[in-house]
């Protein structure tokens, strides 16, 4: 397995997992929470047969990568990011990332700016803010984010368990478009997840993006399911046009937050056309 190395924490290294498969032009593909790298599979076998090198990881406290306690926050995702692409020396990259994922992208691209990165996709987004304040009036109540660390740090795996219910819209699609393999393979990833990282990623969820959005001057895709539970469409990726200079904004209707899993074929064709573009 290979490893980067992005930090300590007392006497241990804080190692990322990653994947580093095909050749050509380079995607790197940034999973959401509580999965790993693994949930890109439709995505990755696509566009290795379309001559993309594809690189995923695990972020900390995800999936083979290691499991601090410590840096749980976007500039510290962030910071992780830009060692994965300055060790594996990329430049002319297309970042993508899905949920939390494309929080990375959006501080990413705010902070260290675009020298590596020729174009961005935030699928089934976080941006621009999800925490409903009194300047930000289109967000969710707090106490449901109460509710949900109340819930993760009392029964985790039941937490889960409700989540990923929510994450497929089972109710919708299982049987369908979701199978009972496909979602227990969902709950082998996000079990495997750090117990601490359960909780502390959901504070992560109300960082405030709006500064962040200007920055990303590259030509940026959003493609978010009109159906989403997890991330609700009009708190999240409706408010977007307009907030990034050089965006589009492709919806799924009917889609849950899975969208890379239940509607692959067209989020795939989406993502497919822009990067070609």
């Amino acid at each position: 397995m290979s490893f980067i190395t992005v930090g300590q924490e007392n006497s241990a290294t804080v190692d990322i997992h990653y994947e580093d498969h095909g050749q050509g032009p380079p995607v790197v593909l940034i999973h959401g929470y509580p999965l790993t790298g693994n949930s890109w599979e439709k995505q990755e076998r696509m566009l290795l047969e379309n001559g993309y090198r594809v690189i995923t990881y695990d972020r900390r406290g995800f999936g083979k990568s290691s499991q601090p306690t410590t840096g749980y926050d976007y500039d510290t995702f962030a910071s992780d990011l830009d060692i994965v692409l300055d060790t594996l020396q990329l430049t002319g990259v297309v970042l993508v990332g899905f949920s939390m994922g494309s929080g990375e992208v959006t501080r990413y691209l705010s902070k260290y700016g675009t020298d590596r990165v020729r174009k961005a996709v935030l699928m089934a987004t976080i941006p621009p803010f999800l925490l409903k304040t009194d300047d930000n009036p289109e967000g969710v109540d707090g106490s449901v984010f109460d509710q949900m660390r109340t819930m993760a740090r009392t029964d985790r795996p039941a937490f889960l368990k409700s989540f990923l219910d929510n994450f497929y819209n089972m109710d919708m699609y299982g049987g369908n478009l979701v199978s009972e393999p496909a979602w227990r393979d969902g709950f082998h990833q996000a079990i495997s997840m750090s117990p601490y990282a359960a909780v502390a990623c959901i504070d992560t969820w109300l960082t405030d993006f709006r500064a962040d959005l200007p920055a990303i001057t590259v030509p940026t895709l959003v493609v978010h399911g009109d159906a989403d539970r997890i991330l609700p469409y009009e708190h999240t990726a409706k408010r977007l046009p307009g907030m990034i200079p050089d965006m589009n904004l492709v919806t799924i209707e009917g889609g849950p937050h899975a969208i890379c899993w239940t509607h692959a074929d067209q989020v795939n064709r989406a993502l497919l056309d822009f990067i070609k573009s």
